[in-house]
């Protein structure tokens, strides 16, 4: 079990920009607003770079994007955790999304609904949201 938890919000992103699976603690943006932007940006980091973009930062926070079997997970995590880390918890995020939808994905017809409950699976990685209250005010 995951003592510190890393990651405060996370989207999972088809390769086109769909975000199918989101945790995000104070949405500030549309996810799918969101999740075309990430795409656009990895695309345009790959054209630059081979692998493409593996995180960005804006003020305190760090975005990481790890990439498996044609998703983007994307995370937000504060910029004390190093972003290996970070890539370590996205990757056990991964492994266990793949797990448990592996055979849905494969006859997928793009209901976003099907993945509404993988959050009870990765709860353990996720910042809780009286901690996160607590820090920002005690």
């Amino acid at each position: 079990m995951n003592l510190v938890k890393v990651l405060q919000d996370i989207w999972i992103l088809t390769d086109s920009g769909i975000v199918i699976f989101s945790r995000v603690f104070n949405p500030r943006v549309n996810e799918q607003l969101f999740g075309a932007l990430m795409t656009a940006l990895n695309s345009f980091a790959s054209e630059l770079a081979k692998g493409g973009l593996s995180s960005f930062e804006l003020s305190s926070i760090r975005f990481t994007i790890y990439k498996d079997k044609g998703l983007l997970f994307v995370a937000n995590s504060d910029k004390k955790f190093k972003e290996k880390r970070v890539q370590e918890e996205l990757k056990v995020i991964s492994e266990k999304f793949f797990l448990k939808y592996s055979d849905l994905l494969e006859e997928w017809d793009s209901d976003v609904s099907a993945f509404g409950d993988f959050d009870e699976e990765i709860e353990d990685s996720l910042e809780d949201t009286i901690k996160k209250f607590q820090k920002a005010f005690w």
